[in-house]
Formats: structure tokens, C-alpha cells, sequence
């Protein structure tokens, strides 16, 4: 089975993600099919609208103890905030998938 094509985010990532400030996504086991060298058209989750390409560069399991300040920036975000928003969305999770991307 091929990857899809395609990589969701929630809308308020779109301008972080047009102006390169992030560039990286944590996803749990079911996103983690995207291969390194993988071109996807990136979309708002809530309205579909499609705004750019990313080269996905690499994926690697990551354990959530295990993010640091680097990846927080890579989010754009705080460490404590990254934590948080990570609890939000995938509670109880131990670990993740890091996906690097780069706007085409």
C-alpha cells in the first residue's frame, strides 16, 4: 500500500507552516506511514483547503519523555506548550511519530 498523498493540520499551523517556522509534526501510530523523500500536499484539517507541497525529509518513533526544547522549536511553540497541546489530543500516549518536513 502507498502512503497517502497528503498531510492534514489544523488551520491555525498555516502560517507558521507558509513562513517555515514549523517544521515538524508529531503523530501518533496511525500517521506514521509517511516515508522520507515523500512529496504531500499539506491542508487545513477543518476545510480541506489545500495551501502548499512539503517533502517530508524524515520520520522517526520518538517517546514523549523524550521531546526537548529543539523540538518545541521545530513547532514553534514552548516545551510546556508542545506537552500540553501533544496530552490534547493523543491522552495517554507514550510515544509518537516525528515527522520532518520542508515547504516546497
Amino acid at each position: 500500500m502507498n502512503p497517502p498523498n497528503s498531510i492534514t493540520f489544523f488551520s491555525r499551523f498555516e502560517t507558521d507552516i507558509l513562513a517555515g517556522k514549523k517544521t515538524i509534526t508529531l503523530r501518533d501510530e496511525s500517521e506514521s506511514f509517511y516515508q522520507a523523500g515523500q512529496r504531500v500536499s499539506v491542508s487545513n484539517l477543518e476545510d480541506g483547503r489545500c495551501y502548499g507541497e512539503l517533502d517530508i525529509l524524515s520520520v522517526s518513533r520518538v517517546a514523549l519523555d523524550d521531546l526537548n526544547d529543539t523540538h518545541a522549536e521545530q513547532e514553534n511553540m514552548s516545551l510546556a506548550e508542545l506537552k500540553t497541546l501533544i496530552r490534547q489530543i493523543y491522552p495517554g500516549i507514550e510515544a509518537l511519530y516525528l515527522i520532518h518536513f520542508k515547504l516546497v
